[in-house]
């Protein structure tokens, strides 16, 4: 009796976490996200008197000269999925 409610909780408990993908939605990735509006802060400015803190090995980050990406709507996959792969059939072989 034991064993058989153990398997009935570890079923029901993989059941359930394989549903967490479904509950997200499959448009989670459209929706607007907190890094869509970070932006570059100017450098730090030092107070007369301080001493400079070492900025030579400081992130850089080049700016971009590319034109944004096409808008992408609800109904769109997102891009981190894999698109679907499907392999035709070859075309028989003619008879002679």
């Amino acid at each position: 009796m034991m064993k058989s409610a153990l398997v009935l909780l570890c079923v029901g408990v993989f059941l359930l976490l394989g549903g967490c993908r479904a509950m997200r939605g499959a448009t989670s990735c459209n929706k607007h996200q907190p890094y869509m509006a970070a932006t570059s802060v100017p450098p730090l400015k030092i107070p007369a008197g301080l001493d400079t803190p070492e900025t030579n090995n400081a992130l850089k980050l080049p700016t971009l000269n590319e034109p944004p990406p096409p808008p992408r709507t609800k109904k769109d996959p997102c891009l981190d999925d894999p698109p679907s792969f499907k392999v035709s059939k070859p075309a028989p072989a003619p008879q002679a």
